[in-house]
């Protein structure tokens, strides 16, 4: 009931405000323009108005500007009830329905009579905003069920296998494969967990990039000989084809994050006695880097979502991987200012495709 009477208050000093400016300026418009029509039919017929005459003329003159001044009121009240109040109070409805978690909440279409207010802008962008946090909440949504749903599998192994450590009577072999596997299930829920807060780093912008000139060369092959032991491991047979003298300007450890990802992935999906293929090439003013494998491959249906966070494709390729590899490299080659790309086919293996601007001065 207070509010009521408050809005009700305040309605009325609006109207009075409106009322007391049109009359102030008809007021001084239309006596401005009576002393000027007094002046000139004296001037033009040299009539004198008698005093009895001025005070009815005024008095007349006073009433038109009361009446008149009602009128616009009333006018300019239907017109702002009708080209803003009532659109601002649609706005303010989507709004309310957004801030209460409703993000299908859209400002329908303004159709105003003043084309210059501005209301029908406004009314688009929001519902430009409500469909982006629409799309934020569904991947907000996705994320927490993934990392839940990946937290939970390597926690389960090391809860099952823990108690089975604690049978008295286990043999030697079974309790050291139950020890393996809950080391195992430690490293990737280790894994998992550096990898989600770089990736938050990294999407919230609080890594950024620290210049410096290298080799990308001699930066490649460390990177792959990192990974010596486990491609000797699957008998793996690596071809490269390094152009020397390509240097970068740009953050050395984050593109490791991406030579280290691709080079992964490429001898994880690759069978025993596959080929990993890794190349770096200038084109014009870029960096060509190129890692292939004959793999599994990708489908065509898969393939546009694999940068996207915890996308695994299918059972296959989801083995000894939590989803995040790629979306860390697809984050570090915008904030470089890089390029990624894939080419691949089923069975036949994939090629992934990184372009990088190269520092001109210092190359051959």
């Amino acid at each position: 009931m207070k509010e009521k009477r408050n809005e009700g208050r305040k309605r009325r000093l609006i109207f009075l405000q409106r009322y007391v400016t049109f009359f102030l300026l008809m007021a001084a418009v239309i006596t401005c323009c009576m002393i000027l029509f007094l002046r000139t039919m004296q001037e033009v017929t040299g009539l004198s108005l008698e005093e009895g005459d001025i005070q009815l003329a005024a008095k007349m003159t006073f009433l038109n500007i009361v009446f008149l001044s009602l009128v616009c009121t009333a006018i300019d009240g239907i017109r702002h009830v009708l080209t803003v109040d009532r659109p601002v109070k649609q706005i303010i409805r989507t709004a309310e329905r957004i801030m209460e978690g409703d993000f299908s909440a859209r400002v329908p279409r303004i159709h105003s009579i003043d084309l210059g207010d501005g209301l029908d802008v406004i009314g688009k962008h929001m519902n430009i905003m409500a469909e982006e946090l629409s799309g934020m909440e569904t991947l907000r949504a996705d994320f927490i069920a993934n990392v839940s749903h990946e937290l939970k599998t390597p926690l389960a192994v090391i809860q099952n296998y823990g108690t089975m450590l604690q049978q008295r009577e286990l043999p030697e072999e079974k309790r050291v494969e139950y020890a393996e596997a809950i080391t195992e299930s430690s490293k990737r829920l280790a894994n998992l967990i550096s990898n989600i807060l770089k990736l938050n780093k990294l999407e919230n912008q609080q890594i950024f990039p620290e210049k410096e000139v290298f080799d990308l060369g001699e930066q490649l092959c460390l990177c792959l000989l990192g990974f010596e032991g486990s491609w000797e491991e699957k008998r793996l047979e690596i071809e490269t084809d390094i152009e020397e003298g390509v240097c970068v300007e740009s953050d050395a450890e984050l593109l490791s994050l991406v030579w280290n990802n691709l080079i992964s992935n490429a001898i994880k999906f690759t069978e025993p006695e596959g080929r990993i293929s890794l190349s770096l090439k200038k084109e014009g003013d870029m960096a060509v880097i190129k890692v292939g494998d004959t793999g599994c491959g990708i489908s065509r249906d898969v393939g546009p979502h694999i940068f996207e966070k915890f996308y695994q494709g299918d059972a296959s390729r989801a083995t000894g991987g939590n989803g995040l590899g790629l979306a860390l490299v697809k984050r570090v080659m915008d904030i470089v200012e890089g390029d990624i790309s894939v080419e691949s086919q089923v069975g036949e293996g994939s090629e992934f495709t990184v372009k990088i601007r190269r520092k001109t001065d210092a190359a051959n």
